[in-house]
């Protein structure tokens, strides 16, 4: 005989602990093989990690800023190393440029999320403590990939800038990427393999 709810308390936890199931209880039932099988179909790398393979490679560089979307750029020059990285699951850049006349490398790491079937981008560099993370699509067989976030800006103070970037493959030898700040292109790199 039951003395109090504790006791019917204690019952379902010692029920569900052996594998039966009280009513009202939710808790599916995984099957091992099942989930190791979604995993790694999940991990396996596919046609979208392939095409970031055209990104991989050494490259020169000619970089275009624009502090105001009326006026001419800044021009600069620039290299870039990129390769696939854990068994061609992302694309790991290191970027040598300048920024306000003064040497600048940034890292950026990409990849194609299975799971969500977006592609990611992270993005550091040594002028910033703050890491710009961005997702979206492709177009065009992912020759056209576009992706989306959000920034602040230290020098101006604004807060939750909406940025995009867009990497345009042109050919096996080249690439752009151009970058909006609020919808006004900010920048364009122009990418010559070496």
């Amino acid at each position: 005989m039951k003395t109090d709810v504790y006791d019917e308390e204690a019952e379902t936890t010692h029920a569900n602990r052996q594998g039966g199931e009280k009513s009202g209880s939710s808790k599916p039932e995984f099957n091992k093989e099942e989930m190791m099988k979604k995993v790694q179909a999940a991990g396996r790398p596919g046609a979208e990690h392939q095409a970031l393979e055209a990104f991989a490679g050494e490259w020169k560089a000619e970089v275009k800023c624009w502090m105001d979307p009326n006026g001419p750029p800044s021009v600069s020059q620039a290299t870039s190393k990129a390769s696939m990285i854990l068994g061609g699951r992302f694309l790991e850049e290191e970027f040598h440029g300048e920024m306000m006349g003064k040497p600048f490398t940034g890292r950026c790491l990409m990849g194609f999320d299975n799971t969500k079937k977006q592609f990611k981008s992270v993005w550091i560099d040594e002028i910033n403590t703050a890491i710009f993370t961005s997702e979206g699509k492709g177009d065009a067989g992912n020759k056209v990939i576009t992706l989306e976030g959000r920034a602040d800006c230290a020098g101006s103070g604004q807060k939750d800038i909406a940025m995009k970037q867009v990497f345009r493959v042109l050919s096996p030898d080249k690439h752009i990427l151009e970058m909006f700040h609020d919808g006004s292109k900010s920048m364009e790199i122009t990418y010559t393999r070496k």
